[in-house]
């Protein structure tokens, strides 16, 4: 039987790794994070104190560094930095690292392993067009920008995270710009996915309206 791919693409804050973790569950997949592994590489540069030009040694860490991950934990080189790598610093610097051509062949290699043996969804900016473009199923996730900075500045607070709702919003159309932007396999719409737009709507009405097509 052939291994069955969904890929879940959009911008920030449209709801994809929450809905692809209740997928996952019901249609008994293996979620794969990608949003996830390219923050845990930034958080170490971060951590590392690595400028963004210094490519030598964003290279040297790559081939280093050890990402794995366990249900809903990330862990790097052994240490689980789930809550770490959400934080606001990781927010404003994950984009300019992802578009790093070196870090995404990287991150699309170790993607594309875990997902040639595996029944699974996997949601990022450019699964459908680049990781997995013979993906079984392909969505693509949006929402209006304020609907989406509504929901990242929710999650921040609820967490802690001092930060006002306009600088989220002012994060996330700066993400917008350099995932859209970038040279190597840009953030866009697969010609073959289905677009879902998830503005007003529940999870639980976005996850039936994906449920419908996997029937």
């Amino acid at each position: 039987m052939k291994n069955i791919s969904i890929a879940l693409d959009g911008p920030a804050g449209a709801g994809k790794s929450t809905i692809a973790k209740i997928i996952a569950n019901i249609k008994n997949l293996t979620y794969i994070d990608t949003g996830a592994m390219y923050r845990a590489i930034a958080f170490k540069i971060l951590e590392r104190g690595i400028h963004i030009e210094e490519e030598k040694k964003i290279q040297e860490i790559l081939s280093r560094c050890k990402i794995d991950m366990d249900e809903n934990d990330i862990f790097l080189d052994g240490k689980n930095i789930t809550e770490d790598i959400r934080s606001p610093k990781v927010n404003n610097f994950v984009s300019h690292i992802a578009k790093i051509p070196h870090v995404r062949m990287k991150m699309v290699e170790l993607q594309r392993n875990i997902a040639s043996n595996k029944h699974v969804i996997m949601d990022g900016r450019d699964i459908g067009t680049y990781v997995m473009p013979n993906a079984t199923y392909k969505f693509y996730l949006t929402a209006s920008i304020e609907e989406r900075a509504t929901r990242r500045f929710t999650e921040l607070k609820e967490k802690g995270i001092e930060i006002t709702q306009k600088e989220v919003k002012d994060e996330i159309g700066n993400r917008d710009k350099i995932d859209m932007e970038r040279e190597f396999a840009p953030l866009r719409k697969a010609e073959d996915a289905i677009e879902i737009d998830t503005t007003g709507k529940s999870i639980q009405k976005v996850v039936d309206e994906i449920l419908y097509y996997l029937k």
